[in-house]
């Protein structure tokens, strides 16, 4: 008996090949573009939290003193270190800054910095008049600003 059913190479075509390969890149070009908006709203969460606990230490320390800190205290380690008890470094900086020195608090918003404005303008705790409140700001990623603004 003739057979006349010719035996097919085994493989993949060129077609089939390039159809996988374009599912493949569109399947990794969204994992990647929803792991970086993961990463983004992570980020935005730690700047709000870190907000809450320099908030809490703030308050404890104008319950303390009756006043509030002036920026440049904030930014003198020596300072924050003898009088803002438990206050952890790590709150004073935005997850995406860098740091090359102890300034950690600018004096306005800015991104991947975080903001402390005390107020009256230009108080200093003596000659120049008490701190008597202030305005904490992150600029978030996802666009905006959090803000938190002192109990009195």
């Amino acid at each position: 008996m003739i057979s006349f059913n010719k035996k097919r190479a085994s493989g993949f075509t060129i077609v089939e090949l390039l159809i996988v390969i374009v599912v493949i890149g569109i399947l990794a070009a969204l994992v990647i573009v929803t792991y970086s908006g993961i990463q983004q709203k992570a980020r935005d969460t730690e700047r709000k939290t870190d907000l809450g606990g320099l908030y809490q230490k703030l308050e404890e320390y104008q319950a303390d003193n009756a006043k509030y800190p002036t920026p440049g205290n904030l930014n003198d380690s020596d300072w924050v270190t003898a009088n803002m008890k438990g206050l952890d470094v790590e709150l004073q900086k935005d997850p995406k800054g860098t740091y090359a020195d102890d300034d950690y608090m600018a004096s306005s918003p800015a991104a991947n910095v975080y903001s402390y404005e005390a107020t009256p303008a230009n108080c200093d705790n003596g000659a120049g008049g008490d701190c008597t409140g202030y305005t904490l700001t992150a600029t978030l990623e996802a666009g905006g600003t959090f803000v938190k603004n002192s109990a009195l």
